[in-house]
């Protein structure tokens, strides 16, 4: 510890000892950072500025909390907080204004992430576009006439000004090009960097020989059309965090550990051990794998299985990692711990997943394969036959130096990204965010079509089915009865009476019994809602709805039935994903009648139910051909990583999202039939920008070799190549007016964009 350490203690010292010793304030300040609790929540459920303030003050308000900041664009908010405040209750905080929150391990994934590729890219297509603005001015004069020492000075001072703008925006290309020759292969790069140095060499020759012809505005505009190619490129891929990494900051890291004396202490989650005692609190995640030995509850396992209805939780039930608790606390024997867990398993699976489709290899780094040792035989064939024929060794390395400019990839390097930018501004419109620079070449290929149910083929959220038994006066009951439960289905109750204007009656003695339901008194007369079996209730096996039951004193209890509602345009987006000819099969991991029933209202033949995260990825694998798959929750992350292409809805939790190459940022899932029929038309169009690259070097290559390509005719080629290719590319975004154009023109879906992507 020093005096700069502390500035504030040495600027009154008299002495050198008190210049060392921190004053009382700095102790003070420093000790009360010590007791600060910092705390990361996700908060998916955001999408707009208007969300920022709302989540501010609610946290604000919260008894200990010192401080809160929300980040939009991660969807996230940073707590600084007294020692003493959970996660927990600032999620439940947040739950009553309606937002759904899961604490996050703040040492796992970082606040901010930034893009300093991109920056990096754009600063470098500045300092390119600038130079070679000045350059062609002072080309213009030598073209117009200019002879000996009026054309050397104006070589001369564009070599001054090539130079460096070369050595600084060029460098993205020689990184690349230098690793791709350490490790003995070829890549665009390498033809790229050859031209760019080659120019600029033999032009620095002819202007020291005081010659005619210099390319320093070829290389520029070369270098300059590369880079708006490459910065294209990089704003269509994902600026993502790792889906693994998602998975493992959701693990929680820390617990409540009951020691054999009956003492709770709260520990690292590195802390425990197998055999340990842990409790957990109603609303508080399961921190480890483990077997209940006392309490009952139930568990929300929406997340990492996709069941709809919480399942009741006794003693002797298994918990994995994840599960959210409910209604009472639990005490659980711990099986497995941290890397051991179910949780991690999958995060792991996620990560193999994600490795893997890494090895798809696009159309332009398959064309680059041929293109860059054609380019570079080419090249040399020319130097060693006008060599051979002339003898002038000057005249041999200007001709091969043309050969490498005019075939410079150019209209290569802007064929994709020109048509993929294009591309995704079209889908953008339309509600659909790409996130992946392959993402649509995937999506063409694809000849399956995988849906989740829960949260994607429908809302997520049950909503109570009107019967023309129940009354105003059962419904208000019922809804006063589940004003005091976080279950889904009794919060579904309370919005449904709401809807409706009723007023809740009086209750006394409201309490909710762990694992079962709610009772109070009313008048003196006991009222019950919750499971069937507690009240005995009469299920019919073969009604698919969700079902809660009242039961008032000894009368025959009432049933409640919910459904969960389709999301807008399900069935338009599967016929319409079926008349392009793919098959479609939805695979969730809830009850056989609950998927039946989806799958009849959409019109799907093929599905699946009651499938782990594990069942989900394989059973992608086990698919011949390309698959899309589409689905939003934890037990659909492995799945999607797994799949050729996936698209998830901006509503889904964080690690869905970010495994995802596609974001839905509406509702209407009818739009994914039109992105397919998008992703066929921009591959079209990749390919005729290929095809029109390569006439162009059919052309122009025997100008180069027999000599007569000038700078004049290598800049115009350059040039006119990759405004072709830019005008074709940009016959996509014209075609087809969005469905639904209000909709992406909304403020909180562009902010929500940038959730995505962030």
């Amino acid at each position: 510890m020093t005096a700069t350490d502390y500035p504030e203690a040495s600027s009154g010292a008299a002495c050198p000892a008190c210049a060392v010793t921190p004053s009382a304030q700095v102790l003070a300040r420093h000790a009360a950072r010590a007791r600060e609790a910092k705390i990361m929540l996700s908060l998916p459920g955001m999408h707009c500025a208007g969300c920022i303030s709302k989540v501010e003050r609610a946290l604000a308000a919260h008894p200990g909390v010192r401080e809160a900041r929300v980040n939009l664009t991660q969807k996230r908010a940073s707590v600084t907080a007294e020692p003493d405040i959970t996660p927990e209750a600032l999620v439940e905080t947040l739950a009553r204004i309606g937002y759904d929150a899961h604490e996050l391990d703040a040492q796992t994934v970082a606040l901010t992430t930034t893009d300093r590729a991109g920056r990096e890219l754009l600063m470098r297509l500045g300092v390119a576009g600038f130079a070679a603005m000045n350059v062609m001015l002072l080309s213009i004069s030598v073209w117009a006439g200019a002879e000996d020492a009026t054309r050397d000075l104006f070589h001369w001072i564009s070599a001054a000004i090539t130079f460096p703008a070369i050595l600084f925006a060029g460098q993205p290309f020689f990184r690349n090009a230098f690793a791709a020759l350490r490790h003995g292969r070829l890549n665009m790069d390498v033809p790229i960097t050859l031209a760019i140095l080659l120019a600029v060499a033999t032009s620095l020759w002819e202007t020291a020989m005081s010659g005619h012809h210099a390319y320093f505005d070829a290389a520029l505009m070369l270098t300059f059309f590369l880079l708006a190619g490459r910065y294209l490129d990089h704003r269509t891929r994902a600026i993502a965090r790792s889906a693994a990494e998602e998975l493992a900051a959701l693990e929680v890291p820390r617990a409540i550990r009951r020691a054999a004396d009956g003492t709770e202490e709260t520990v690292p989650l590195t802390a425990l051990c197998v055999g340990d005692l842990v409790v957990v609190r109603p609303g508080g995640r399961i921190p480890v794998d483990g077997i209940i030995t006392e309490g009952a509850s139930e568990l929300d396992r929406s997340l990492l299985t996709g069941e709809t209805l919480p399942v009741q939780a006794l003693p002797g039930t298994a918990l994995s990692a994840g599960e959210l608790n409910l209604t009472g606390p639990l005490v659980l024997r711990a099986t497995a711990i941290g890397p051991d867990s179910s949780l991690h398993a999958l995060t792991d699976l996620v990560a193999v997943a994600e490795s893997g489709r890494t090895n798809y290899n696009s159309l332009a780094d398959r064309a680059a394969k041929l293109y860059a040792p054609g380019v570079h035989i080419l090249s040399a064939l020319s130097f060693a036959g006008w060599y051979i024929a002339t003898g002038d060794l000057r005249q041999a390395v200007n001709i091969a130096a043309a050969v490498l400019i005019i075939t410079c990839p150019c209209a290569l390097g802007l064929a994709v990204p020109a048509v993929t930018t294009a591309a995704s501004g079209r889908l953008f419109r339309q509600g659909l965010l790409i996130k992946s620079g392959t993402a649509l070449e995937r999506l063409a290929s694809v000849g399956t079509v995988v849906f989740d149910k829960t949260g994607t083929l429908t809302g997520g959220t049950p909503t109570l089915i009107p019967a023309p038994q129940m009354d105003a006066e059962t419904l208000a009951l019922a809804a006063a009865l589940g004003k005091g439960s976080a279950h889904p289905l009794a919060r579904a109750l309370v919005l449904a009476a709401q809807a409706k204007g009723l007023e809740a009656p009086e209750l006394d003695s409201l309490r909710e019994v762990p694992g079962y339901g709610i009772e109070a008194m009313q008048d003196g007369v006991i009222v019950r809602l919750g499971h069937s079996d507690w009240l005995g209730g009469q299920l019919d096996v073969n009604d698919t709805a969700l079902s809660t039951w009242l039961q008032i004193g000894d009368a025959a209890p009432v049933a409640f039935r919910f459904a969960d509602q389709l999301r807008p345009g399900a069935a338009e987006a599967v016929a319409g994903l079926k008349r392009q000819g793919l098959c479609v099969k939805l695979i969730s991991g809830d009850t056989p009648g609950a998927v039946a029933a989806v799958a009849a209202q959409v019109g799907i033949d093929d599905w699946q139910a009651q499938t782990t995260p594990a069942g989900k990825a394989q059973a992608i694998k086990d698919i011949e051909g390309g698959v899309l798959m589409v689905g939003d929750g934890l037990n659909d992350t492995a799945a999607l990583a797994a799949a050729d292409v996936s698209i998830s809805p901006a509503s889904a939790l964080d690690a869905a999202r970010v495994a995802s190459d596609i974001v839905l940022l509406g509702q209407d899932l009818a739009v994914l039939a039109d992105a397919r029929l998008v992703a066929v038309q921009a591959t079209r169009r990749i390919r005729e920008n290929f095809r029109i690259a390569t006439v162009y070097n059919i052309v122009a290559v025997p100008l180069a070799v027999a000599g007569l390509a000038t700078p004049l005719i290598a800049a115009l080629a350059m040039s006119a190549s990759s405004i072709t290719v830019s005008l074709n590319a940009l016959r996509i975004a014209g075609k087809g007016k969005s469905r639904r154009p209000a909709r992406a023109a909304q403020a909180g879906q562009v902010q929500a964009a940038a959730g995505v992507i962030g």
